[in-house]
């Protein structure tokens, strides 16, 4: 379903309200595609890399086409909706869930490439010192925490390394 302003009718309200604004600040047109691969974005909270997302796009219309979906990501990222979590390597994700939860960080798992959201207060209390006493004012978090995979580690064995793998996923590469 679509509104009468071409925006798919499934997005939250407040990204469907910021993705509006930016359509209007920048002047671009709406096309079936661009509207295909914002859905597909936000579609789940999963990260994705910018071939995830043209597959999901592509499992909405064939038609969608790679480059379309590069000029998307770099719309969406400057609109603020997503955000870019650089892997290391020229490996990068993308995040969606940003402008629901604007101070979550992240985990990553150096061996299976697994990637945890987490939010803790003791954190945003910390950037907000840590930039004041420096001198600055705050105005976005970021962590990412890499670490390796407990459950690798002591069995031999993780799940989520053998669906990366035979998902065909690039892996972080590892920092021994």
């Amino acid at each position: 379903m679509r509104l009468s302003s071409g925006v798919p009718a499934t997005l939250p309200e407040n990204v469907r309200e910021r993705l509006e604004a930016h359509y209007r600040r920048r002047g671009f047109r709406r096309t079936p595609q661009r509207e295909t691969i914002v859905a597909a974005a936000f579609s789940s909270e999963e990260h994705f890399t910018a071939d995830e997302l043209w597959e999901r796009a592509r499992s909405i219309d064939p038609r969608t086409s790679r480059a379309t979906v590069y000029r998307t990501i770099s719309f969406l990222l400057d609109a603020d909706l997503i955000r870019e979590i650089d892997l290391s390597q020229g490996q990068a994700v993308y995040d969606p869930n940003f402008v629901e939860k604007p101070n979550h960080n992240h985990l990553v798992c150096v061996d299976c490439g697994r990637m945890i959201e987490f939010e803790d207060s003791h954190l945003e209390v910390f950037h907000e010192c840590l930039t004041r006493r420096l001198g600055f004012l705050p105005s976005r978090q970021n962590l990412r925490i890499e670490a390796c995979c407990e459950t690798l580690r002591t069995t031999g064995r993780c799940a989520h390394l053998i669906e990366a793998r035979i998902k065909g996923k690039r892996l972080p590469g590892r920092r021994r």
